[in-house]
């Protein structure tokens, strides 16, 4: 066992009676949304996932310890303090650790952290990727990295459409991840159902994905896969008003200089500002949705 890795006694229980387990990140609450709306909402993802035959176990490092399950003291901890919070991709653990500190967990970090300890599906919003202009500042997440070396099952409702979305499934595909549309042909795109790209395979049902799932462990395949599940239709956004609010706030972040790990957060809550919060509602809405389809995705998977 990792000296750093702390999983809560139900996350571990679960994991060795065979049970379904779906991992959640922290950085949705640090550096998400406000307080105390990112509490109220990550204890609502928590209660979706048992209410659908799952263990929640979300992710975060407290302290220098690599947390696999908070307490609901924890989360409150976490959403109070928010963006003080250092925002933890794979760069950061080693020094969090040795010096005891806090980390929100990325998806890559999440993704890290549920493999150590042992849990194969993992739902969140978006998955981090190919920025736009990236030909000329060679800003791309170090999710995709993640994604190609580490055998954990990301749920997602697509790229997050801040995002460059034809060149980071160009580049999914340079490191052979497998992109899947749940219920769909077309990738998500975060806000919206459709990005105009397709995905390289459409599955319906949790239990398919599950088989598929089974079968690339199985086969001993490197990385993990990249599950695309649409926001539901009634709160999906107009295509035209989130793309003028996305190209205004990609201008500003330019103007501003604005670089590396502060990139994604500054343009959210540009976003969220320009669409009157309606973009942080469709967010709340699309994490649920993977919520769901995660935790079921997982009891599959168990059986």
């Amino acid at each position: 066992m990792n000296r750093f890795l702390d999983i809560k006694p139900e996350v571990k229980e679960a994991i060795e009676a065979g049970k379904p387990v779906v991992a959640l990140e922290s950085t949705i609450i640090s550096h998400g949304m406000p307080y105390p709306q990112n509490v109220e909402t990550a204890l609502k993802v928590e209660q979706i996932i048992r209410e659908n035959g799952a263990v929640p176990a979300t992710i975060a490092i407290i302290g220098g310890k690599l947390k696999a399950g908070l307490t609901p003291e924890e989360i409150e901890y976490f959403g109070k303090k928010g963006p003080e919070i250092t925002k933890a991709s794979r760069r950061d653990l080693a020094m969090l650790c040795a010096k005891g500190e806090d980390g929100a967990c990325t998806v890559t970090t999440t993704m890290m952290i549920a493999h150590m300890a042992g849990i194969k599906v993992f739902a969140t919003g978006g998955i981090g990727g190919v920025h736009r202009g990236a030909e000329k500042t060679m800003d791309i997440s170090a999710d995709l990295e993640e994604l190609a070396q580490t055998p954990v099952m990301v749920i997602c409702a697509g790229c997050k459409s801040i995002l460059d979305i034809g060149l980071t499934l160009e580049y999914l595909e340079t490191k052979g991840v497998p992109v899947i549309g749940y219920g769909t042909e077309d990738m998500p795109a975060f806000y919206t159902q459709k990005s105009g790209f397709k995905v390289d395979y459409r599955v319906d049902g949790p239990e398919i994905l599950a088989k598929y799932f089974k079968t690339h462990l199985e086969l001993g395949l490197r990385g993990g896969i990249l599950v695309g599940n649409p926001i539901p239709d009634e709160y999906s956004m107009d295509p035209d008003i989130i793309n003028s609010a996305i190209d205004a706030a990609i201008d500003e972040c330019s103007r501003l200089g604005i670089r590396g790990k502060k990139t994604t957060p500054f343009l959210l809550a540009k976003v969220k500002e320009l669409t009157g919060g309606d973009s942080l509602d469709s967010n709340i809405r699309l994490v649920f949705n993977n919520a769901k389809v995660a935790a079921l995705t997982a009891a599959e998977l168990c059986k």
